[in-house]
């Protein structure tokens, strides 16, 4: 493990979300119908951020090396797929129900054993007391006790307005596994697929089940013939993939850090095993060292600090069955230490399932060697989502000017989701507000720049300091007389004056020196 002394952000998780929905950046999932668990949506904002996310990691990895292909498959595929690659009988975790009336679903290894206490629900609205049927809570104490019963419990027995007491059977206290929600009694555990279905057709049978992907990776994997053909490719080379997934998690949790749909930025690197390899030739193992410090680069690339990343190698325990081996970067939430992004030597597994699935040949022609092999496999998969999570919480910074608090998101530039703003100093004032929007309506032409009039300078800025906006150009009464402009810089707060005819290369200039 690489080792870090890096103490945990500041910035709590409340915090972030709290400033995500205010301006614009992340929303929960159908927000106006209560929600969905575990979706969320990206306001204009967000959806900015995650757009320049997703082009910072392709154009590093496809644009910038001479060794990746691009690639966009399906979300469906053929149900043959995933009992191939193994998801159909293992992708499943052991799941406990609640009897209680939550109805809430726990992974087994999650719940803890605790010492709680059997406490009976009594009617005593009239008459002598009376046992309610079926009301019966575990609980640690009294006080949790009635904390269920006014979630749960006194809604679903049809007990409101009823008068109630809870009694402790004496002699109860056990040590078992109960529903944290609601005091229920858990069921014992049992296997869950984690994948979503749906149907193909206008007839619901099996026959017509198919599965929304919970990876992407798949998809890599079915089209290696296709892509090292139709682009001529030799080993080594990698295919590179974005898109969405989903996962049917029991416990969405952490914001956008564990969430059902999500999206994924993931490579496939396909290489010669290193049995096969020359003195002096890479070999898987090299390979995988490599990836490793070029997905911990890019993040720092990108202004992550150094010392909220680790690398963790994964214990001989821990590997997935098919991994050689694995080495996870983690990043310095304010949950904790959490993985980011996984670095796995899949060895020639997911090839060879294929091959034997699908009937089909899938091995590698080495014209040096004049033979055929199944190529090793380094993966690196990473999550939009997860990414942008990390980014928000590091750049996160709290300031104070004159004796205010100034919140700036200091993203690096290329992520900044708007790169300008434009103000007109007085709205009332056309000739200003005229020059405003023109000046904002040629920045449009190269980079992504907003009007806005709708406070005070100093609101303005606090705004766009929030979004993490690298200038704010302000449009005064002496631009109508000198033709300049007054440009603010978001970290240092420095301002210069410019003739309106040089904004566009000083920011440009300013958002490639980054």
């Amino acid at each position: 493990m690489t080792q870090t002394t890096a103490e945990k952000p500041t910035v709590t998780m409340e915090t972030i979300v709290s400033l995500c929905k205010r301006r614009g950046i992340v929303f929960p999932g159908s927000d106006i119908y209560e929600g969905l668990a575990g979706t969320f949506d990206y306001g204009p904002v967000g959806a900015e951020l995650k757009q320049n996310v997703k082009n910072a990691w392709w154009r590093s990895v496809v644009y910038e090396r001479d060794d990746i292909e691009g690639l966009d498959a399906a979300i469906l595929m053929n149900p043959r797929t995933w009992k191939a690659s193994g998801h159909l009988d293992t992708f499943s975790d052991p799941l406990c129900d609640t009897r209680g009336p939550s109805r809430k679903r726990y992974r087994a290894d999650h719940i803890e054993e605790t010492e709680c206490t059997l406490h009976r629900i009594v009617d005593v609205t009239e008459g002598e007391p009376a046992p309610v049927e079926g009301g019966e809570i575990w609980a640690p104490n009294k006080k949790k006790a009635k904390e269920f019963y006014q979630k749960y419990w006194e809604k679903y027995l049809n007990l409101e307005g009823r008068r109630v007491k809870l009694e402790q059977v004496e002699g109860s206290t056990r040590l078992g596994r109960f529903s944290p929600d609601d005091g229920g009694v858990l069921t014992e555990p049992r296997d869950f697929n984690l994948m979503l279905t749906t149907h193909l057709g206008p007839v619901l049978d099996s026959a017509a089940k198919v599965y929304l992907r919970p990876e992407t990776a798949q998809g890599i994997f079915v089209n290696f013939s296709n892509v090292q053909s139709s682009m001529r490719r030799k080993l080594p080379f990698g295919i590179a993939q974005m898109g969405k997934s989903f996962r049917n998690e029991i416990t969405p949790r952490n914001f956008l850090f564990r969430t059902r749909e999500f999206e994924q930025m993931e490579i496939e690197f396909f290489c010669k095993p290193g049995h096969l390899c020359k003195p002096g030739e890479w070999t898987d193992e090299d390979w995988l060292r490599h990836w490793i410090e070029e997905r911990m680069n890019w993040y720092t690339r990108f202004g992550i600090r150094p010392e909220r990343l680790r690398l963790r190698q994964q214990e001989a325990d821990e590997l997935a069955h098919y991994a050689k081996a694995t080495g996870d970067v983690e990043y310095l939430f304010p949950i904790g230490w959490q993985e980011l992004e996984g670095i796995a030597n899949r060895t020639d597994y997911d090839l060879r399932q294929h091959m034997e699935h699908s009937g089909k040949d899938l091995r590698y022609f080495d014209p040096e060697l004049n033979d055929r092999y199944v190529p090793y496999v380094i993966e690196p998969s990473a999550g939009v989502d997860r990414s942008c999570l990390a980014f928000l919480v590091d750049a996160y910074t709290e300031e104070k000017v004159r004796d205010d608090k100034r919140v700036v998101l200091k993203l690096h530039r290329s992520l900044a989701p708007v790169k300008a703003a434009v103000f007109p100093l007085l709205k009332n004032k056309p000739e200003l507000v005229s020059m405003a929007r023109n000046l904002c309506r040629e920045l449009k032409k190269d980079i992504y720049a907003v009007y806005d009039d709708t406070a005070a300078i100093g609101k303005l800025y606090r705004r766009q300091d929030e979004i993490g906006t690298p200038y704010c150009i302000t449009v005064d009464v002496d631009s109508l007389e000198d033709q300049a402009v007054t440009v603010r810089d978001r970290d240092t707060m420095e301002q210069v004056r410019l003739g309106i005819d040089k904004v566009r290369d000083y920011i440009l200039d300013g958002l490639r020196e980054q």
